[in-house]
């Protein structure tokens, strides 16, 4: 390797997954060509199922980036390293030799009926035309597990917009008295914040309260907070689950008890209560006295604690005292993809229900994803879904409606759902993908340039997404396995699977 080439895939190989995932024009897809993003720009949790080299903080990550800069991974011989910076469609377009469906099944034939993969299914398309190159029980639909949750970002992104943004307010309706509004904001945090474009932080709403307050020289208040946005119960019909946090319009650090953790994470029962309770203690640092334990507001529209229940509260009672909003929704779409976060998606599912007019629950979050694929001319067959997050084992989808889910993220008609596709993990660097057990030997054609998001239950394990072939075609994959033992046993051969449409060539 050439001095220049690789000093290109070093950088690369430190860069977030949103530094490479994609650049304006034709599909708007760059694959990174040796290895990307070997820490990601999120810290979130991902069931622990899927527990992996997650994202890290402090000394963690900082040691984890060191030890990425030499990892001994060699890039694909037929993706050179400057064409990571092209877009798809000048890059791997429709002029690269086309797989045939003959050639796809000689490679994936006999390693899809492995008799450790259980019941299977597999669809590839082709990223520049949409056309199925080869499909295996196809529209059969199977337990989607957390490839979910491509269905919940394509539908999240249409209805809302990639720049919309979930505000957390301060009203008072009344001096010395306020209501925290919770805004249903899923990656709202109680630590300080900062950036040119800093997560949303109730200690960033408690200095703009404070100030104010100070301001109109009101010094002692009492506190009640708003949860109305979000109705119906807040658990999820699975019941206790440190996978999920009660799903509430205000929750801090999704409802952690130690908000450190990234997987598998004891929750509060009210995550409203509890950050309720952080807001007032952060207004007493500053000098605030709070008369008082919080209160959840009760009443009519209006009244203390409550405010109307749209997706935007627009018509709340009075202008807010302080506010603070999320980054945008295709950065929370990124960190919800790239960490298979469960809080974020089933969040976002309540959205979506608001968005079409409906009461915000898990069950009407699901129906309007639906609804709204169905709208964008997704072909949905026998789908059926009960969330959105994939924790359900009662979802189905089939492997072809996952990969025209993909195939219409990367279309150029819909720049909107781009950060679908920069938030997929990374093969072997990013994610829920930067985990040995995806990566044996066979996995190596695969490495940094197979991004897809991964789906694991107990008994299931799907991985889907994208990938440029040894020729530079665009290719589109979706491998479902269903009633196997574990995930351990059945990674591997997902990751081989995919490494295969990436180094096949297949004619």
């Amino acid at each position: 390797m050439g001095t220049a080439r690789g000093d290109l895939l070093r950088r690369f190989a430190l860069a977030p997954v949103r530094g490479v995932a994609l650049v304006a024009g034709g599909l708007g897809l760059a694959l990174a060509a040796g290895s990307v993003a070997a820490a990601g720009p999120w810290q979130g949790g991902q069931r622990v199922e899927q527990r992996g080299s997650a994202h890290r903080t402090g000394a963690a990550r900082a040691a984890a980036a060191a030890s990425a800069q030499v990892r001994p991974v060699p890039p694909p011989s037929w993706q050179p390293a400057q064409d990571v910076l092209l877009p798809a469609a000048s890059a791997v377009g429709s002029t690269a030799p086309l797989p045939t469906g003959g050639g796809l099944a000689a490679s994936l034939s006999t390693a899809l009926s492995a008799s450790v993969l259980g019941k299977v299914s597999a669809s590839v398309l082709d990223g520049a035309t949409g056309q199925s190159l080869y499909a295996s029980d196809a529209d059969n639909p199977l337990t989607p597990a957390s490839t979910n949750k491509l269905l919940t970002a394509v539908t999240a992104l249409s209805l809302l917009g990639p720049g919309h943004r979930f505000g957390t307010r301060v009203l008072s309706p009344a001096p010395g008295r306020l209501v925290l509004v919770g805004g249903g904001d899923p990656t709202l945090t109680g630590a300080p914040t900062g950036g040119d474009d800093p997560q949303a932080s109730l200690a960033t709403l408690a200095d703009r309260t404070a100030a104010a307050l100070t301001a109109t020289h009101t010094a002692t208040v009492t506190l009640t907070y708003d949860i109305s946005l979000f109705a119906g119960g807040a658990r999820s019909p699975r019941g206790v689950d440190d996978n999920l946090a009660p799903i509430q319009s205000l929750t801090v650090d999704e409802g952690r008890i130690d908000p450190h953790t990234v997987e598998n994470a004891p929750r509060y029962g009210d995550p409203a209560a509890t950050a309720a309770a952080t807001f007032v203690r952060l207004l007493r640092q500053r000098g605030i006295t709070v008369l008082g334990a919080p209160t959840a507001g009760t009443g009519p529209a209006g009244a203390p604690g409550t405010a109307p229940a749209t997706a935007s509260n627009a018509a709340a009672p009075s202008a807010p005292l302080a506010e603070v909003s999320s980054q945008p929704l295709s950065e929370i779409v990124e960190r919800m993809l790239t960490d298979s976060d469960n809080d974020i998606a089933e969040t976002l599912g309540h959205q979506i229900a608001l968005a079409t007019g409906r009461t915000p629950t898990f069950a009407n979050g699901a129906a309007a994803v639906l609804q709204q694929l169905s709208r964008l001319g997704v072909p949905l067959g026998a789908t059926r879904l009960t969330d959105a997050s994939g924790l359900d084992g009662g979802d189905a989808v089939p492997a072809a409606v996952l990969t025209r889910v993909l195939m219409l993220a990367a279309s150029p008609a819909h720049p909107e759902l781009r950060s679908v596709i920069s938030g997929l993990p990374v093969l072997g660097f990013a994610g829920t993908l930067d985990n040995p057990s995806y990566t044996p030997p066979s996995a190596s054609a695969g490495l940094g340039v197979v991004r897809a998001k991964t789906g694991t239950l107990k008994t299931v394990n799907t991985l889907a997404g994208l990938v440029v072939d040894r020729d530079g075609r665009l290719l589109v994959f979706a491998f479902m396995s269903n009633g196997t033992a574990g995930a351990d046993a059945v990674r591997g051969p997902l990751g081989s699977l995919a490494a295969r449409v990436a180094g096949c060539g297949c004619r």
